[in-house]
């Protein structure tokens, strides 16, 4: 066992006061000692650390009614940095620039432009967004692509939507942003919010579902995102439905959904309204095709904890998750529960910032976990 050097200490205690500020801060130094469990001497010395820094700053007094000054607040500086998280659609990019404390400064959205170069496109989004935000420059960028992300040299590998998106993404940003920058698929980063933010709170293990006009899937196994050797762990749609042939995504995608719709006398133009005006007899034939999914995804992992997310997945809520954890209960002896995906917005962009965050704040601190 290895102890941990003077420096490196510091650097972890001053990384989680500096988390616990973001979370509750303002703060005062007896409220963050109380909140950290660290000593009053440390304390004091951390605080000093990073306002001289520029990572903290006085954010007022507490009001209290006991005689003599108030206790100093200290809260985070918000402006000190910038992320932006970007969703590569197959019509159009979306751009969410953010500050340290993850509100959004600034958006932009652009069409897709098959004759344009990748990066350049993307390029010109984040430019956009950041003119929206009235800030100069960015200190980290995170993508969420359709597709499949090479986990040795962290570039789209093939995006079946955007044949004309080839390698040069990752490198091409890069070189022309001058800052970190993360490329990911987008339902692993609906899975990261999830785990950070929604309904997977709390589970390190589990697996998560993306039903929408498409089928994918997202796998963290003890809090870490499972990529696949080749990056594609997760691409249900491929999985066959039995011998004969038969794909997952020809069971629940947004053409099957409104196909069962249409036959249910439901809304056949728009499989989430479907979804959402559901009888109870079209949520049971649902939840009887997600049960396929997910029972294969269970047979293999033994996750313990499954999120129904995209459009459908949401749409169906806690009614559809429900059946579905009934049916899984009924076809497999692993016990599994199965909630509704609860991350508010677009859960690609907010994944993409919390981690285009979680990436700043390693790189202020140093640290590599």
């Amino acid at each position: 066992m290895h102890t941990a050097s003077p420096h490196t200490a510091r650097l972890i205690n001053d990384r989680m006061a500096y988390e616990v500020l973001l979370s509750h801060g303002p703060l005062s130094r007896a409220e963050l000692q109380q909140r950290t469990g660290l000593s009053r001497a440390t304390v004091a010395e951390l605080v000093d650390r990073m306002v001289e820094s520029g990572l903290i700053s006085q954010a007022g007094q507490a009001q209290t009614r006991r005689r003599g000054p108030n206790a100093l607040l200290y809260g985070v500086v918000a402006d000190r940095a910038h992320v932006a998280g970007v969703e590569v659609r197959p019509d159009r990019i979306l751009v969410s620039v953010n500050d340290v404390t993850g509100h959004q400064l600034g958006t932009a959205e652009l069409p897709q432009d098959p004759a344009a170069e990748p990066d350049r496109l993307v390029y010109d989004a984040i430019t956009e967004a950041l003119a929206d935000a009235r800030i100069g420059g960015l200190d980290g960028v995170v993508i969420g692509t359709l597709g499949v992300v090479d986990p040795v040299s962290g570039d789209v590998a093939y995006i079946q939507a955007l044949p004309t998106w080839h390698s040069n993404l990752l490198p091409g940003l890069r070189a022309r942003l001058g800052v970190p920058v993360l490329v990911e698929n987008e339902v692993n980063l609906v899975g990261l919010a999830e785990h950070r933010l929604g309904a997977a709170r709390g589970h390190d293990t589990f697996a998560l579902l993306s039903l929408g006009e498409g089928l994918g899937g997202a796998v963290i196994l003890d809090g870490r995102l499972h990529r696949g050797r080749s990056g594609g762990a997760g691409e249900l749609a491929y999985a066959p439905t039995g011998v004969g042939g038969g794909r997952l995504n020809q069971l629940v995608d947004g053409p099957a959904v409104r196909a069962l719709a249409a036959r249910h006398g439901l809304p056949a133009g728009d499989a989430v309204e479907a979804v959402r005006q559901a009888t109870p007899r079209f949520l049971d034939e649902l939840a009887e095709r997600v049960t396929v999914a997910a029972q294969g995804v269970c047979a293999v992992l033994d996750p313990g904890f499954v999120v129904l997310a995209g459009e459908i997945g949401r749409a169906g809520g806690p009614e559809l998750a429900a059946r579905v954890e009934e049916r899984l209960r009924e076809a497999t002896p692993l016990p599994t529960q199965v909630a509704a995906g609860t991350v508010e917005g677009d859960p690609v962009l907010r994944g993409a910032v919390v981690i285009a965050l979680e990436r700043l704040h390693r790189q202020t601190f140093g640290l590599t976990t």
